[in-house]
């Protein structure tokens, strides 16, 4: 009897990628570590960021959801070699298995280090560190703020350096949260209230700090938002974060940086000892000054005191009114002798006037014109009449020389109107030309040729 062969199962394409599926995770660990470059990185609108990890010899995609992605302090771009933890899955609908990433660290460097590098090129390139922006510290500030936590050591800290140095300024503390998540957008609202209030407290300065931590610790201090609101600060901003060793995105943005909580009160306000002494340096100089001017004031009143205008004070006034009486009596002398060769000038004048005797003068003038203007008069007929005549004798000759003037006599004169000449001549015109024919007065006759002989 002949063995049948066993028949094979007909599965659906489902059923199959769900097998394999069982399959993967049945053969695989539960969770494991990916090693590879990025390639390929598109971040969904939705928030979930799809990718492929590479090396030389083959690739693999990958998934990584928006609430996992929300956790990676760095930025994800093409060519960045991490190492991701995740597992393995079928995905059934599309037939593919991928690697569902959900904790990224960069290969060979810390999270936290590439995206502090990552975000201090990003900054450095829009300018927010360039010194020419940066404002200048007020030298003796009254009014100081602080944005640190209340509770932390770092408030006690700089209270202390800044009462120690300049006991009679006052602070005003913006309390916020120093670490944690969202401690970097309370910080920039921090910020940003010191800024409103600024005119009505008086704050002359800002300090924003710390005391020292982890890198995660001090983590709200390199976050975008705590580097933007500094930049956007009317105030001046001095960056007191950590320990000497550390240094974030804060304190490259700030006018000014402290090392340490304490050394913020030795930038912001000067030692009032050394202010003290120099003021007593001044004082000092300020009374040699006063006294050797006191002296030489003195010194000065004695001269001017042993002066002859000191001794006799109404000789110069004496003097200056003899000086005006003799210049009175030389003014009156010059006057009564100016006067009377004035009138001997004006006599003279008049006897001069007499003998030319104007009235006898200017009839002779008014005949002489009267004269004139007869002459005149004659000469202009004459040359009226004159002109007249020529003017006569032009008009005959233009009238003579008028072609149409021929009119008169009976005779016309006609016009081709298509070529717009003269006729004088049959060979002028052809069958059914218009002409136009002008008799005297003006008048015309309008025809057309019916027949030309030659």
């Amino acid at each position: 009897m002949a063995k049948t062969k066993p028949q094979l199962p007909v599965l659906t394409v489902t059923q199959l990628n769900t097998m394999i599926q069982v399959a993967l995770e049945e053969k695989l660990p539960s969770r494991l570590m990916l090693r590879g470059e990025i390639s390929d990185w598109k971040r969904h609108s939705s928030g979930h960021c799809y990718f492929l990890l590479k090396d030389a010899d083959g690739q693999i995609p990958c998934t990584l959801w928006a609430s996992k992605f929300r956790e990676v302090k760095f930025r994800c771009e093409n060519g960045l070699a991490v190492v991701a933890t995740g597992h393995v899955e079928v995905y059934v609908p599309g037939g593919r298995y991928q690697f569902y990433a959900d904790k990224f660290e960069p290969a060979g460097i810390g999270a936290l280090q590439l995206a502090f590098e990552q975000m201090r090129r990003r900054l450095e390139a829009e300018g927010l560190f360039e010194a020419a922006r940066k404002k200048p510290l007020p030298r003796c500030p009254m009014r100081i703020g602080v944005v640190t936590s209340r509770s932390g050591a770092a408030l006690h800290d700089i209270a202390e350096s800044i009462f120690n140095r300049w006991p009679c300024a006052r602070l005003f503390v913006f309390d916020t949260p120093v670490q944690g998540e969202g401690a970097a957008v309370r910080i920039a609202a921090a910020i940003a209230k010191a800024n409103r209030m600024r005119k009505r407290l008086g704050l002359e300065v800002l300090i924003v700090g710390r005391g020292g931590g982890s890198m995660e610790d001090l983590w709200a201090f390199n976050e975008e938002a705590t580097a933007r609101a500094i930049y956007a600060s009317a105030l001046p901003v001095i960056s007191a974060v950590g320990h000497e060793v550390d240094v974030t995105i804060t304190d490259l943005v700030a006018d000014a940086r402290a090392s340490t909580p304490s050394r913020a009160g030795v930038i912001a306000v000067p030692d009032s000892r050394d202010e003290l002494q120099k003021l007593h340096s001044l004082s000092r100089r300020l009374s040699l000054n006063v006294h050797s001017c006191l002296r030489h004031g003195r010194n000065r009143l004695a001269t001017v005191l042993a002066s002859r205008v000191f001794r006799s004070p109404l000789g110069p006034v004496q003097i200056a009114a003899q000086r005006a009486d003799e210049l009175a009596l030389r003014l009156a002398g010059a006057a009564g002798g100016f006067l009377a060769r004035l009138k001997d000038r004006l006599e003279r004048i008049r006897a001069m006037v007499q003998r030319f005797e104007p009235a006898r003068l200017l009839a002779r003038r008014q005949m002489a014109i009267q004269t004139m203007e007869g002459r005149n008069q004659a000469a202009a007929v004459r040359i009226l009449a004159k002109n007249k005549l020529q003017l006569a004798a032009l008009e005959n000759r233009l009238q003579a020389m008028d072609p149409r003037s021929v009119l008169n006599r009976g005779y016309s004169i006609t016009i081709n109107e298509r070529t717009g000449r003269l006729v004088t001549d049959t060979a002028q015109v052809q069958t059914h030309d218009r002409l136009t024919t002008e008799l005297a007065k003006g008048q015309k006759i309008h025809s057309r040729v019916e027949d030309v002989e030659s």
